[in-house]
Formats: C-alpha cells, structure tokens, sequence
C-alpha cells in the first residue's frame, strides 16, 4: 500500500519549525509598539489583534504600546487646531493634549482592546498616567542651540511597571497609551511611543521589544538599495544613528536604549505585512532587523539565518 500525501504535512512542518522559538519565548515579555499603516488598515489591525492574542495563547507575555499619529492629526484638523511640528516633535499645547489624550486613550486604546477580546477576556487598557506607571517631565528639543518650547510633550523620567506587571500575572494583556503625567506641574504630557516602549520593555525585563513601522527594517544603502540590515549589533547601530532619516531615528533609539538596558533583543518590523509579528518570532529567518547586544550574544532568539 502506497501511503497517501495529506496535503496539510506543510502545515505541520510550519509549526514544527516555530517550536525551538514556542520553548524559547515560553513565559518571557514581549513588548510590541504598535504604529504607521497597521494602525489605519482594518485588515492589518485584525491579523495584529490575532498575532497579539497567538502569543499570549503560546505561553508568552505580550504587553502593546501604542501612539496614535494619524488619529490625532485628524481629530486636532476637526477642532480647528493646526498641526506643527518641530524637530520632529508634535508642538503640543494644552488644547491640543486635551484632543491627544481623548484619542489615544479614549478611541485608539478603545478600538484595539476591543480587537483583541474578540478573542477572549484578555485586553486592559490604560495610560502611562495609570498607577504612575510613566512619570516624564516636559521635553525641550534643543534646535539652532537653543532650547525651545513645545508644548506638553514629556521626556521620560522614571517606570513603575508594577501595574502592568500585576496585569501579565493575571494572564492580561496590558494596551497602554503613550501619555504621562509630571510629578512637578501635575501637567500630562504625550510621549513619544517609540520611546515609551522602550523604556517600559527595558523595566519590565523584556525578552524582546518589537517596532511595527512602515518600512521593511533598517536598509543597508538606502535609498540606492533595499537591502535590509538582518541583524546588527548595539555598537554598529549607533555608529549609523547620524544617517537614519528623522522618522527612523526614535525607533532605532529605543531600540539601542532597550538592549544596552537588559533587553535581549530589540526587532524593527514591517507593519504593512499581515502577521509580520508571527513572521518575525516563530520563523528562522525572521522578515526585519535585529539588535543585538555588544559581545557575546548565545542566544539572540532567531535561527542561523541570523
């Protein structure tokens, strides 16, 4: 008797290669930023809300951090306030922190919690104003040497993860909203959320922090090639920080920050591809770019195509 294909076996072979990477991330944090296209595309925001829920479902501890760029710019359009920005930097007065604060925490935090418990009773939301969870004091950007006011926009001063940290124990999955509130003026101020993730993966003692962005990962000679970069080292990330363009540059700082402060890794991702996070984690050769530690680095949580 011949023994019959079953034309399901790729499937299996597909799990049975996420299986070293199902052991390797049991039980470890995983902090997600969650941004550019997959933010606005209905389809993106569906498989995300999947992959988010797969991972806690596979025994890790996803914890998502999120801004919310386009939402607010529409909503401060419809109030009649104007967008300006400055060293790349939202200029934020306190009636535009009114509208930030009802965005991120009153509609994108809202949507997204509900995305992911359509899968169950998973999802909390809230804001780094939560349990002081993230205290910032206001951030002046230095431009043509002098240091300029913009408005309520926060520079990160301290972390108490202890909130989110009860949250992971009882099973959650915390969606926090990239705004802090001062200990000095009392005043919120809305943070940067490539930022934030950062400095809340490198409290919490994550496994890896992963960047959703509207590019493929870091390029190697962009724009004459797009070659991306697999995977690089802290030191070499640094050395090419001065090049990046400004939109790539609070990404790959919080991807430097995070692993010189304890973070195994720390991945850039293309957000525009339907379950990149799945892709990125469970597969050998990954889809972004990793950052690794200086040194001696045994397990990086990628295979040998890294």
């Amino acid at each position: 008797m011949s023994t019959r294909k079953h034309t399901a076996l790729p499937k299996a072979q597909i799990l049975i290669e996420a299986l070293p990477w199902l052991t390797r991330h049991h039980g470890k944090t995983v902090v997600i930023k969650f941004g550019g296209n997959a933010m606005v595309d209905e389809g993106l925001k569906a498989a995300f809300a999947q992959d988010v829920v797969f991972l806690r479902q596979s025994g890790l501890k996803p914890v998502v951090v999120h801004g919310g760029g386009p939402q607010i710019s529409k909503q401060l359009d419809k109030h009649g306030l104007v967008s300006e920005f400055k060293a790349g930097l939202r200029v934020t007065t306190p009636e535009a922190m009114d509208v930030v604060r009802m965005v991120l925490a009153g509609q994108v935090q809202r949507e997204l919690v509900g995305l992911l418990n359509q899968h169950g009773p998973l999802a909390v939301g809230m804001t780094g104003e939560d349990a002081h969870t993230i205290t910032a004091i206001q951030h002046r950007p230095e431009i043509d040497g002098e240091l300029v006011d913009i408005g309520r926009v926060g520079q990160i001063t301290a972390i108490d993860p202890g909130a989110i940290k009860a949250l992971l124990d009882d099973g959650r999955i915390p969606v926090i909203s990239s705004i802090a509130r001062s200990q000095d003026d009392g005043h919120v101020y809305n943070v940067n959320a490539d930022t934030a993730a950062a400095a809340l993966a490198a409290a919490l003692g994550a496994e890896t922090l992963m960047v959703l962005t509207d590019v493929e990962g870091l390029y190697e000679d962009w724009p004459n090639s797009d070659d991306v970069i697999s995977r690089l080292t802290a030191s070499q990330l640094e050395t090419l920080l001065p090049e990046l363009s400004s939109g790539m540059v609070p990404k790959m700082e919080g991807c430097l920050f995070a692993v010189r402060n304890g973070v195994n890794t720390a991945r850039v991702i293309d957000g525009r591809v339907q379950h990149s996070i799945l892709l990125e984690i469970f597969t050998d050769e990954g889809i972004g770019t990793m950052v690794v530690p200086d040194g001696p680095h045994v397990s990086d949580g990628q295979g040998g195509a890294r």
